[in-house]
């Protein structure tokens, strides 16, 4: 795609869709191999996890079972990592299931912190993190990220279900923003 076809605020591809099929596959593989004789729950983390756990999903190999949750971030006004707190909850208990937190990005590692706690004492059989992109660069606290599509500098990306003012997520491919042009 040439930087004329690119939309407005879009300042240059990270990751063409092919680039993006075939990391999922390979990732799909995994997973359905390390999950073969279990029971697998996806969970995705609203909303941007959606497009990446579907073609995840899509791609794995055995049995999987889908539930939803919802976060809110609040921050202090000094830019510092605040208080999370579930906004819609899963539909289902996870007690004694193999469960994969399918996330679109972790950044600094507070939110997923904050999920996994919450999660495994709920009592899942296994716990693990399945992310499409992470930004280790601005990682604060380490927390477990056993599957990652890709590793990302530190730039503002959109596309593949990441967005700016809810805006872009429906991109094939991941952009990095130039948010002086966006819209």
């Amino acid at each position: 795609m040439s930087p004329s076809e690119l939309p407005a605020g879009v300042e240059r591809v990270l990751f063409t869709q092919e680039q993006i099929e075939a990391r999922i596959c390979e990732l799909a593989a995994q997973i359905s191999e390390h999950y073969k004789d279990k029971n697998l729950k996806l969970i995705g983390v609203l909303k941007g996890s959606v497009f990446f756990l579907a073609e995840l999903a899509r791609r794995i190999r055995i049995p999987v079972k889908v539930d939803f949750l919802a976060i809110s971030s609040f921050s202090n006004r000094s830019g510092a990592p605040g208080l999370v707190r579930i906004a819609k909850d899963l539909d289902d208990s996870i007690e004694g299931e193999d469960v994969l937190l399918i996330e679109d990005i972790v950044d600094t590692g507070f939110t997923l912190r904050y999920l996994l706690q919450t999660l495994s004492s709920r009592g899942p059989n296994s716990l693990a993190v399945c992310t499409f992109l992470d930004r280790t660069s601005r990682r604060i606290v380490q927390v477990p990220v056993e599957y990652r599509c890709f590793e990302i500098p530190d730039h503002f990306v959109i596309g593949f279900g990441l967005d700016y003012n809810q805006l872009y997520r429906n991109l094939n491919y991941v952009a990095v923003l130039n948010p002086d042009r966006a819209g």
